[in-house]
């Protein structure tokens, strides 16, 4: 009998494991590698234009977490004052506010949108959206005023540019369970509706809970694998896409890191991973549409997510405030048609 296998045999498996391993790696350097590095350097003052963004921020994230509290179809007559506040806003910055009514559990709901019209394509659309409602028994300061806040502050920044394709402006309802990734959550209702318009949305992205940031040491958490090449210091924001949504990931993470010195970390993996589709993104994705999640990577840092602790002084509001004019610096961009 022979115990050990042929010297063919073990070469033959050693070729193989090399061959798994080296798919592994090439697999994980396609979903993490992205253009440009993560600014590292010391942050210099804000500026008047960035201070005005952080006192506008702070403004908003109190009126819709400390103010109106919880909002959902559970706190309606705050859901609707939240939506109320978000027109009001836009109506005094001479934006036409437009609602996309529908019916949950019988109660009335509604998707907010406005926009820019582009001038040289103006069919094709860059949209910029967060949900407005918070989890059951929740304020939701960080999820998710904080994306909306950043929506309302993009809007300002952006209202006197002239832009070669649209940028649309939406902020959704029921993001949060019981109605996330169903037919009743907000942005899912308005994606199907752009695709049977036949809209051409060339790039979406959600702003989803980006208002947490620490300079600890394992402050950050992830799923494994992307615990080997991710920071274990929760400093920086997010990009984060599926498969098909790569290109503007990347395309979208290059922009912020070529114009905004604040640390940025990148994935495009398969939507099925944890956390990859957690935000109203996912809806654009089920109708075709690249579309991307811009995060502080919620839970896998905030102790405070989704709990009554999701307070307006848990936001860091400075860093905040770099982080929404890069992004306002990313949508310009991505309004210039090629």
């Amino acid at each position: 009998m022979k115990i050990f296998p042929r010297k063919n045999n073990w070469l033959s498996l050693i070729l193989r494991w090399t061959i798994v391993l080296l798919v592994c790696i090439l697999s994980l350097m396609f979903v993490t590698k992205m253009p440009g590095s993560s600014y590292s350097g010391t942050f210099q003052p804000l500026s008047e234009y960035e201070q005005e963004v952080y006192l506008n921020l702070k403004q908003q994230i109190s009126m819709l977490a400390d103010k109106i509290g919880e909002r959902n179809i559970w706190k309606h007559s705050s859901l609707k004052d939240s939506a109320h506040y978000i027109e009001t806003v836009m109506t005094e910055l001479g934006y036409e506010v437009k609602k996309q009514e529908y019916r949950v559990e019988d109660v009335h709901v509604e998707n907010l949108e406005w926009e820019l019209v582009g001038i040289t394509h103006p069919e094709e659309i860059i949209l910029v959206g967060a949900h407005y409602d918070s989890v059951l028994g929740s304020p939701g300061a960080n999820d998710n005023a904080s994306g909306v806040a950043a929506v309302l502050e993009i809007a300002r920044l952006l209202k006197k540019e002239s832009l070669s394709r649209t940028v649309r402006f939406i902020t959704f309802v029921n993001e949060e369970p019981p109605f996330f990734q169903t037919d009743k959550m907000g942005s899912r209702v308005y994606a199907s509706r752009s695709r049977q318009r036949g809209e051409k949305i060339v790039a979406m992205l959600s702003l989803e809970t980006i208002g947490y940031y620490s300079n600890e040491k394992g402050s950050q958490k992830y799923p494994f694998p992307f615990s080997l090449f991710y920071p274990d210091t929760a400093n920086f924001i997010g990009f984060v896409g599926n498969i098909s949504s790569r290109s503007l990931v990347r395309e979208a993470i290059e922009i912020f890191r070529s114009n905004t010195a604040f640390p940025s970390e990148g994935i495009a993996a398969p939507g099925w991973i944890m956390g990859i589709g957690w935000s109203d993104h996912w809806s654009f994705w089920q109708e075709g549409y690249p579309a991307i999640m811009i995060t502080d990577t919620a839970l896998f840092r905030y102790q405070h997510y989704h709990s009554q602790q999701d307070l307006p002084d848990r936001i860091d509001y400075e860093r905040m405030a770099r982080v929404v004019v890069g992004i306002s610096r990313v949508v310009r961009q991505l309004s210039t048609a090629s």
